[in-house]
């Protein structure tokens, strides 16, 4: 039975569409006004507040914590700082993705590890021997994101916190009024955002908080239909959608490596043994035989397409996720997974796999599009992601 995230007395008489759809066993708005686009807008514009709870979370303490990460996923643990935030992925023997999530060192010897996918019997079993535990801490943890400009100046007038010396990708511990949080400058958006993780006892009266502080600034609840424009302009991946983890793949043409994915900058091959290592060795020596990366649809050709049926171009009112296509002459060099239009950009862009032959930035492809029931293809250009990356990001 799907159940409401500790912020659902709030978000459930917000959402006046009642498109509520399933994260991990909770219900998730899609968007709570009949459409995104103005959650959307808050994202790039204001603040939107995002309810992550759904996220699986672990704790990972002990003496052994370091050394048990460090075996299993891609980045070297320990050069994680206490108080730092580190973005990995994890992957199996044979070097392909499993998931990828954000690592919290919360102290020197106790981490916390978010994921989009349940973790906990692998971390269990790997941690087989070693001075460790591993508690799944999904439902005492709530969780949001609050993500745009105004978002900083949104939290300075609630909480204790330094966040002018908060750097991106390290996080604090404040109070909010009489509640301990941990805020961490981190987000699945790709804009100034912060995520603060508070005990699920006080999920409601933080909200409360947010929304009364944030109201002169223009603070919005927003859904997944929103979070997902904005991720695709960041060029950030969904499990599932993106790429298929690699335990979940029924054959091995389905699996991807951090390398194909675009994340070989998360593969720290140098640092010693770990789980898909040696494979992950040898994909770095022969190089990846796909890439993913961006592609922008030209516009000209999109009009043109649509201009041999005496239509104007149709472009999607929210992102895509399916598999479209990708051809280079009459040869299908790859696939996209997902896209939209852009309303910041102004452009109609996806993500793609592509044969790494084909993935030269600036090389044109053609990506295919229904038109009136027939299978068309529009012309679009190979580029490197993050399509959007403003500098109050990391500023």
């Amino acid at each position: 039975m799907l159940r409401g995230t500790p912020f659902h007395a709030r978000t459930a008489p917000l959402c006046q569409a009642q498109n509520w759809r399933r994260w991990a066993g909770y219900l998730a708005a899609s968007s709570y006004e009949l459409t995104h686009e103005r959650e959307y807008y808050a994202v790039r514009t204001s603040a939107a507040l995002f309810d992550v709870s759904p996220l699986h979370k672990y704790l990972i303490r002990g003496s052994d914590a370091e050394r048990l990460l460090n075996r299993v996923v891609t980045r070297d643990v320990t050069k994680c700082a206490v108080r730092q935030v580190m973005y990995t992925t994890w992957c199996d023997e044979a070097g392909k993705a499993m998931d990828d999530g954000t690592l919290q060192r919360l102290d020197e010897d106790v981490f916390r590890l978010t994921t989009n996918l349940p973790n906990l019997r692998w971390l269990s079993d790997s941690s087989a021997g070693l001075r460790v535990t591993v508690d799944d801490v999904s439902d005492s943890t709530a969780a949001l994101a609050l993500q745009g400009p105004n978002s900083r100046e949104i939290l300075k007038n609630i909480s204790d916190a330094e966040l002018d010396e908060l750097k991106f990708f390290r996080l604090t511990y404040a109070r909010v009024g009489d509640i301990p949080v941990t805020i961490s400058r981190t987000g699945y958006t790709g804009d100034l955002g912060y995520e603060i993780w508070v005990d699920s006892q006080h999920a409601v009266r933080l909200w409360d908080v947010l929304l009364d502080s944030g109201e002169r600034y223009g603070i919005t609840p927003a859904g997944i239909l929103a979070l997902d424009v904005a991720r695709i302009e960041a060029g950030l991946l969904l499990p599932g959608v993106d790429y298929i983890p690699a335990h979940r793949a029924i054959i091995d043409s389905r699996k991807s490596s951090p390398f194909e994915l675009g994340l070989g900058w998360t593969v720290k091959l140098e640092k010693g043994p770990f789980v898909g290592r040696a494979a992950l060795l040898d994909e770095w020596r022969r190089g990846p035989a796909w890439q993913l990366k961006g592609l922008e649809i030209q516009w000209g050709s999109l009009e043109a397409v649509y201009r041999e049926f005496g239509l104007p171009p149709e472009l999607p009112s929210f992102a895509w996720r399916t598999s479209v296509p990708v051809y280079v002459h009459r040869r299908q060099i790859g696939y996209a997974t997902s896209g939209c239009w852009s309303p910041t950009l102004k452009k109609y862009i996806a993500l793609a796999h592509l044969r790494s032959a084909y993935a030269a930035q600036g090389g044109e492809v053609a990506m295919e599009v229904t038109v009136e029931h027939e299978r068309k293809r529009a012309l679009a250009r190979v580029v490197d992601t993050p399509f959007f990356e403003p500098e109050r990001k990391r500023a």
